[in-house]
């Protein structure tokens, strides 16, 4: 059985759920795992001497959580398509593609999480200005809603924190450009993976 993990890191707004939706859509035996769904219950997030809650943070995530999904995929990933109500297209002939299993995984941190980061075969990080980030995370409605000065109090300070963590410790990650077009960005990506399925394949 042939698997390949992608990660699909990045600042907030940068675009990691489209490109991740658009890639599923394009990859047979595929889905997606988003970090945003395992985070901490609010009562359980720990709040800053300025009051911003630290949402931007691992200790905010259910990683464990995470792990054991992915686990289960990991054990069959057929079964946990069919668990998650997507269909599988797997064929009989070895040399198709669509034999190889491929879990997206998505989200801000997860290549600062050491456990997963080793465990993602192919690695993107999606980057877009400070002023168009601002923009575009202002014009979002959170639950529970970001407070006045929360971007500049808490989420850019983080991003920066975590974005030079991660250059100092994970290597292969490929950056791209957010501004780009969605349609330049999955075909670049697309691209790629196929590629890396497609190799998946010969070294079998």
């Amino acid at each position: 059985m042939r698997t390949l993990v992608i990660g699909i890191g990045g600042m907030t707004n940068a675009g990691k759920s489209t490109l991740s939706s658009s890639l599923h859509l394009q990859i047979p035996n595929s889905c997606i795992m988003a970090q945003d769904d395992f985070f901490k219950e609010d009562s359980m997030i720990a709040v800053d001497s300025n009051g911003f809650k630290q949402y931007d943070v691992l200790d905010a995530l259910h990683m464990d959580r995470i792990m054991s999904e992915i686990e289960l995929w990991q054990k069959n990933p057929g079964s946990f398509l069919l668990s998650h109500g997507l269909r599988t297209q797997c064929s009989s002939t070895s040399e198709d593609s669509e034999n190889v299993f491929v879990l997206i995984v998505e989200g801000f941190l997860i290549f600062n999480y050491k456990p997963l980061n080793e465990l993602i075969d192919k690695r993107y990080f999606l980057e877009i200005p400070y002023d168009i980030c601002k923009e575009r995370r202002g014009s979002r409605i959170y639950t529970p809603p970001d407070p006045p000065g929360y971007f500049d109090g808490h989420v850019w300070p983080m991003y920066l924190k975590h974005r030079q963590e991660m250059e100092y410790t994970v290597s292969d990650i490929d950056f791209l450009n957010g501004l780009e077009s969605k349609e330049d960005l999955l075909d670049y990506v697309y691209a790629d993976v196929t590629q890396e399925i497609q190799r998946l394949i010969r070294d079998d």
